[in-house]
């Protein structure tokens, strides 16, 4: 599941170096010539209101504070998150009180609480009014007492799907709702009187009852509000089907005309829900959808289809992106103000759309464009001079769908070009083919080195085209039902359940080297194997983790050496043509072969900082840069594909001596500095976990940030200290478990620890490694989490367990691991710790529950060495 390269279509980095019709007469590329392309129009000078970035809110995005990491959150940084009601019975985890100082912290600004999600059941039991104006009390006091500070932030959907839970029928039971919210609305306003009303919250935008609700609402006072009436401070509904993408604009348009009508408002909007299972995770369906909410400008929740705490299906495992995660980032990294982007056909589902803005105090235009088969043209048009200049560096990143466990590595650079823009227009042809894919384009002024794509070779095979034997292909048809999960062209391969079971296709490939080879595949709730035969010969044996279920996609990497030219490829369900492999019963979807082109490096330049406290762009003769200094910051967003460390460099100018003021989630880097004035560079070799990491970078007064890099340093990972669990000192009742020959586990050494806590003497212990003494460590656990809730019609009601990592004479750090699938399924999960004595022992435990079953634990210095160059 690691080291993918987000790049599709067939073609070498060079070939696609072409990256633009322009008006100045430069050559399209293939992709465009081969095919008629969708026109997307942009025009810059067309301004349509500030960016508003409500469009990617969640619903029970978060389940548990870490779960998901900080860094995605952050990345992501939802405006609007949807979450249980505090002590709430619906779901295990999710609760609104729980999640709040993480979600906060991480850039939210508002947590919607599911009110009714105080029940148990769905649809929720109806205990009658008086039980849930108890309920509604004991909640909203308990968030005005816990969070006196900040209450603000949480706002209160009073009844959730009322024109199917409750109401529904709205002829004979329309007087008992109003009297119902009128009673609830008091009763939450007579405890805070400030509090943020949201509803009515239906399933479905339905008129007629929205416009009897508005109506008495506004004619009927409420004790408590301000404004005399029983009128929420926010209206919302849910869009769920695939026809609301064609619906949406409509039922938008017809809210207002109905609030003119009506003598109120307008006011703020909030889709709760939105979207099916086919769109979460896919950047070409997320999209559409963007578009929408932003060219609204309302806030908007994704539909929670699956369980919690992976942000809606764009969460790998706990800290890891897959290819929607960067299509959020990319919306949530948006500044400035929109400007009009006209799609070839509006309001029509599955069909390209886009998103763009201008942040003219950084002198920059981003589109965002994605949902289209074919080829795409930007008519762009608008470049002030004044913004942009004569000349312009444009520059194309990709990211597309990875499976909803698959990673991705920062989105590649597919095209760039520097170019005249002679009137302020340009045409920019991106390539087609690629449904699931979206596309980031940013426009700057021309400033330091021409701009280059860094995308390398790539090729995708789908796995229904491919040979098959005693094997079959089933049709996942999103269109028609798009509550199916996600697959590529449609359609996988599945019945993987003979000896002789094979997916058989040829490749061809452009010269000697080492390639990566991405299978997408659903392990159903088990880990397990498939024999990889190259020319017919056994390669190796593939590891596959667990994946929630068939169709549930995750991608696992390998990597082997081919020689140029074809070559067949052969998964199988048999290494020896005799015995069927342990978990071979796996569905596979499709096939990525990428060329590895060196050791993981990855660049983050000046544009694509977060920045705050006074921080700016600034574009000079040497390219774009970030003035620091005083209280200005620039945030990163770097990926790390594997747990390790890599070196992170930063190349500024200095004007002086100061120091950098660097944090890695958090926590401080000593060390860098610019030493003197001029060009400079300051390292620091550092252990990342694979996924996300956010990094924070100030420096001393008139410092020039031009660049972030990070790069793998696999050399240095054997100062990583390493034990099995079986051989750690254990303590009560937990206990070795031998893994069965039968399991297709990846236990590393057939054997893991079970039975830690629930008791405080059931524990395992690290003993303390020579030369490792007081200082910031990273220890990662190697875990395995199957637990979850059972009865719930659609969610999976995981559960996260917890373990208390206590530092004999020192400190105890609480780490959490999320579900996994499998009891004989471990993942890595890393958790910083902050050692303060020289020999004291790590002990793992949990007095008041179990935690996770454990294969293997690694401790690692946080920090290995840092260094200062100046460069003149």
């Amino acid at each position: 599941m690691h080291r993918h390269r987000l790049f599709r279509h067939a073609r070498t980095a060079s070939a696609l170096a072409a990256l633009a019709t322009l008006t100045a007469g430069l050559p399209a590329t293939s992709a465009a010539a081969s095919a008629a392309p969708d026109v997307v129009a942009v025009d810059f000078a067309q301004r349509t209101g500030p960016v508003h970035g409500g469009a990617t809110g969640m619903l029970y995005g978060l389940s548990d504070p870490g779960v998901p990491g900080d860094p995605l959150v952050a990345g992501a940084r939802p405006r609007t998150v949807s979450q249980k009601a505090p002590d709430g019975d619906q779901h295990p985890n999710g609760d609104a009180l729980v999640v709040a100082d993480g979600y906060f912290a991480n850039g939210g600004e508002e947590i919607v609480i599911m009110t009714q999600d105080v029940y148990s059941q769905w649809p929720y039991e109806n205990l009658g009014i008086d039980d849930y104006l108890a309920k509604v009390d004991t909640m909203v006091r308990k968030v005005v007492r816990e969070r006196p500070q900040d209450k603000h932030k949480f706002a209160w959907v009073l009844f959730n799907e009322p024109d199917l839970i409750w109401y529904q029928n709205w002829s004979t039971q329309k007087q008992k709702f109003f009297s119902d919210w009128k009673a609830v609305f008091e009763k939450v306003r007579s405890i805070d009187p400030d509090a943020k009303i949201v509803g009515p919250n239906e399933a479905i935008y339905r008129h007629d009852r929205l416009r009897d609700f508005l109506t008495w609402a506004k004619n009927t006072p409420c004790a408590g509000d301000p404004e005399g009436d029983c009128l929420p401070d926010v209206v919302s509904w849910h869009e769920l089907q695939r026809s609301r993408l064609a619906e949406y604009r409509g039922h938008y348009q017809h809210f207002r005309q109905m609030e003119r009508d009506l003598g109120i408002g307008p006011l703020p909007v909030n889709v709760t829900e939105y979207g099916n299972r086919r769109d979460m995770s896919v950047p070409g369906q997320m999209i559409q959808w963007i578009s929408l909410f932003e060219d609204t400008k309302v806030d908007a929740n994704g539909a929670y289809w699956t369980y919690a705490g992976n942000l809606d299906d764009h969460a790998v495992r706990t800290r890891q992106a897959n290819g929607g995660w960067w299509l959020l980032k990319w919306y949530a990294d948006l500044t400035g103000q929109t400007v009009k982007a006209t799609p070839p056909q509006l309001n029509v589902a599955d069909t390209v759309q886009a998103v763009a803005a201008v942040d003219a105090s950084a002198r920059r235009g981003t589109i965002l464009v994605g949902g289209g088969s074919e080829p795409v043209r930007l008519d762009i048009s608008g470049l002030d001079p004044a913004v942009f200049g004569e000349r312009v560096d444009v520059v194309v990143s990709k990211t597309t769908w990875t499976g909803y466990e698959g990673d991705a590595l920062k989105p590649p650079v597919i095209a760039a070009r520097r170019a005249e823009v002679p009137g302020g227009a340009l045409q920019v042809d991106l390539p087609g083919g690629d449904v699931m894919a979206a596309y980031r384009v940013t426009v700057v002024p021309a400033s330091g080195g021409e701009p280059a794509p860094d995308a390398p070779w790539t090729v995708s095979v789908e796995a229904e085209s491919a040979t098959l034997t005693s094997a079959q292909a089933f049709n996942q048809d999103t269109t028609a039902d798009p509550q199916l999960y996600a697959t590529s062209g449609k359609r996988d391969v599945g019945a993987m359940n003979r000896t002789d079971s094979a997916a058989t296709f040829s490749v061809t490939v452009p010269r000697d080297g080492r390639y990566r080879l991405g299978i997408y595949q659903g392990a159903n709730k088990a880990p397990g194997r498939h024999a990889l035969f190259v020319d017919g010969t056994l390669n190796q044996i593939v590891q596959y983790s667990a994946n929630l279920g068939w169709t549930y996609r995750g991608r696992t990497d390998v990597e082997l050496e081919l020689t140029a030219g074809t070559h067949e490829l052969s998964v199988r369900t048999s290494a020896d043509g005799v015995n069927r492999l342990p978990g071979s019963d796996i569905t596979l979807d499709k096939f990525d072969l990428t060329e590895v082109t060196g050791a993981e490096r990855a660049a983050y330049p000046a544009d694509e900082a977060r920045l705050s406290g006074g921080a700016r762009i600034t574009r000079r003769a040497k390219g774009p840069a970030i003035a620091l200094g005083g209280d200005a910051r620039a945030t990163f967003f770097v990926v790390a594909s594997e747990d390790g460390y890599y070196d992170l460099t930063l190349a500024y100018r200095a004007h002086g001596r100061g120091e950098l003021r660097v944090r890695v989630d958090g926590r401080a880097i000593g060390g860098l500095r610019a030493t003197h004035p001029g060009e400079g560079s300051s390292r620091a070799r550092v252990y990342l976990p694979a996924g996300i990491s956010t990094i924070d970078v100030g420096g001393p007064a008139h410092l020039q940030l031009r660049e972030l890099t990070t790069a793998r340093a696999a050399e240095a990972d054997a100062a990583v200290h390493r034990i099995e669990a079986e051989q750690a000192p254990r303590a009560g009742t937990a206990s070795v478990v031998n893994v069965p020959a039968t399991s297709g586990s990846n236990a590393s050494a057939g054997a893991y620890v079970g039975h830690i806590g629930n008791g405080p003497g059931n524990t395992l212990t690290l003993p303390r490694p020579d030369g490792f003494g007081p200082g910031e460590y990273v220890l990662t656990v190697h875990y395995a989490n199957a637990d979850r809730n059972t009865g719930h019609p659609y969610n999976t009601d995981v559960i996260s367990r917890f373990l208390d990592i206590t530092e004999t004479g020192g400190t105890t750090t609480r780490g959490v691991f999320r579900h996994n699938y499998a009891w004989d399924n471990f993942w890595p999960q890393a958790t910083p710790l902050t050692l303060t004595t020289g020999t004291g022992a790590i002990v793992l435990g949990n007095a008041a529950a179990y935690g996770p079953d454990i294969d293997r634990l690694e401790l690692a210095r946080f920090v290995l060495t840092t260094d200062n160059n100046s460069h003149g």
